[in-house]
Protein backbone atom coordinates (compact mmCIF):
# COMPACT_ATOMS: atom_id res chain seq x y z
CA UNK A 1 0.00 0.00 0.00
CA UNK A 2 1.24 3.31 -1.06
CA UNK A 3 -0.12 6.70 1.05
CA UNK A 4 -0.63 10.13 0.22
CA UNK A 5 -1.40 12.45 2.90
CA UNK A 6 -2.52 16.18 2.34
CA UNK A 7 -4.58 18.76 4.31
CA UNK A 8 -1.95 20.54 6.23
CA UNK A 9 -1.03 24.38 7.13
CA UNK A 10 -0.80 26.54 8.99
CA UNK A 11 -3.91 27.43 11.46
CA UNK A 12 -4.49 29.84 14.92
CA UNK A 13 -4.67 28.06 17.85
CA UNK A 14 -8.60 27.04 18.90
CA UNK A 15 -8.99 26.72 14.67
CA UNK A 16 -9.61 23.30 12.98
CA UNK A 17 -8.17 21.17 10.08
CA UNK A 18 -8.74 17.87 8.47
CA UNK A 19 -6.11 16.44 6.69
CA UNK A 20 -6.41 12.94 4.55
CA UNK A 21 -4.40 9.73 3.27
CA UNK A 22 -5.24 7.99 0.55
CA UNK A 23 -4.15 4.58 -0.15
CA UNK A 24 -3.09 2.97 -3.24
CA UNK A 25 -2.85 -0.90 -4.00
CA UNK A 26 -4.69 -3.44 -2.72
CA UNK A 27 -5.75 -4.73 1.26
CA UNK A 28 -6.65 -1.07 2.20
CA UNK A 29 -9.98 -2.09 3.31
CA UNK A 30 -8.93 -5.16 5.10
CA UNK A 31 -6.14 -3.04 7.18
CA UNK A 32 -6.33 -1.15 10.27
CA UNK A 33 -5.12 2.35 9.39
CA UNK A 34 -2.99 5.06 11.59
CA UNK A 35 -2.24 8.52 12.27
CA UNK A 36 1.07 9.11 14.09
CA UNK A 37 2.88 12.67 13.84
CA UNK A 38 6.37 13.80 14.97
CA UNK A 39 7.74 17.51 16.31
CA UNK A 40 11.54 18.45 15.59
CA UNK A 41 13.72 16.85 18.05
CA UNK A 42 10.87 14.42 19.29
CA UNK A 43 9.59 10.59 18.93
CA UNK A 44 6.66 9.97 16.43
CA UNK A 45 3.77 9.58 19.02
CA UNK A 46 0.43 7.97 17.95
CA UNK A 47 -2.15 10.31 17.54
CA UNK A 48 -5.16 7.94 16.19
CA UNK A 49 -5.94 4.37 14.88
CA UNK A 50 -9.40 3.00 13.03
CA UNK A 51 -10.19 -0.58 12.71
CA UNK A 52 -10.68 -1.62 8.94
CA UNK A 53 -14.30 -1.88 9.33
CA UNK A 54 -14.50 1.64 10.82
CA UNK A 55 -16.16 0.42 14.01
CA UNK A 56 -13.28 0.58 16.44
CA UNK A 57 -11.27 3.97 16.91
CA UNK A 58 -8.36 4.64 19.59
CA UNK A 59 -6.58 7.72 20.33
CA UNK A 60 -3.82 8.90 21.95
CA UNK A 61 -4.53 10.72 25.42
CA UNK A 62 -3.59 14.09 24.09
CA UNK A 63 -6.22 14.55 21.30
CA UNK A 64 -8.33 12.54 22.99
CA UNK A 65 -11.48 14.22 22.55
CA UNK A 66 -10.49 17.18 19.75
CA UNK A 67 -9.26 14.59 17.09
CA UNK A 68 -11.54 12.25 15.37
CA UNK A 69 -10.52 9.50 12.27
CA UNK A 70 -12.60 8.22 9.76
CA UNK A 71 -12.41 6.32 6.95
CA UNK A 72 -14.18 5.75 3.62
CA UNK A 73 -13.02 2.43 2.70
CA UNK A 74 -14.90 3.12 -1.09
CA UNK A 75 -12.31 5.91 -1.80
CA UNK A 76 -9.38 4.42 -0.28
CA UNK A 77 -9.04 7.31 2.37
CA UNK A 78 -8.39 7.83 5.83
CA UNK A 79 -9.02 11.09 7.62
CA UNK A 80 -8.15 12.49 10.63
CA UNK A 81 -10.42 15.95 11.48
CA UNK A 82 -8.62 18.56 14.13
CA UNK A 83 -10.63 20.65 16.41
CA UNK A 84 -9.31 22.94 18.87
CA UNK A 85 -5.67 22.89 17.94
CA UNK A 86 -3.09 24.21 20.68
CA UNK A 87 0.40 24.91 19.40
CA UNK A 88 1.47 21.38 21.01
CA UNK A 89 -0.20 19.91 18.08
CA UNK A 90 2.32 21.33 15.86
CA UNK A 91 4.13 18.80 13.93
CA UNK A 92 4.53 16.35 10.62
CA UNK A 93 1.60 14.21 10.58
CA UNK A 94 1.87 11.10 8.86
CA UNK A 95 -0.79 8.13 8.11
CA UNK A 96 0.38 4.34 8.21
CA UNK A 97 -1.31 1.29 7.01
CA UNK A 98 -1.58 -1.02 9.77
CA UNK A 99 -0.44 -5.19 9.47
CA UNK A 100 -3.70 -6.21 10.36
CA UNK A 101 -7.70 -5.50 10.95
CA UNK A 102 -6.51 -3.43 14.15
CA UNK A 103 -3.13 -2.10 15.11
CA UNK A 104 -3.15 -0.05 18.42
CA UNK A 105 -0.42 2.19 19.51
CA UNK A 106 2.47 0.89 18.41
CA UNK A 107 4.45 2.21 15.44
CA UNK A 108 5.43 -1.47 14.64
CA UNK A 109 2.25 -2.42 14.11
CA UNK A 110 1.72 -0.57 11.23
CA UNK A 111 4.06 -1.34 7.92
CA UNK A 112 3.11 1.46 5.60
CA UNK A 113 4.03 4.91 5.97
CA UNK A 114 2.91 7.87 4.11
CA UNK A 115 5.25 10.99 3.14
CA UNK A 116 3.63 13.19 6.36
CA UNK A 117 2.06 16.35 6.08
CA UNK A 118 3.16 19.64 8.34
CA UNK A 119 0.19 20.93 10.33
CA UNK A 120 1.66 24.37 12.27
CA UNK A 121 -0.63 25.76 14.83
CA UNK A 122 0.31 29.12 15.86
CA UNK A 123 -0.29 31.07 19.32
Amino acid sequence: VQLQASGGGLVQAGGSLRVSCVASGRAFSNNAMGWFRQAPGKEREFVATISWRGDGTLYGDSVKGRFTISRDNAKNTVYLQMNSLKPEDTAVYYCAGGRGSYSGKSVSNYQSWGQGTQVTVSS
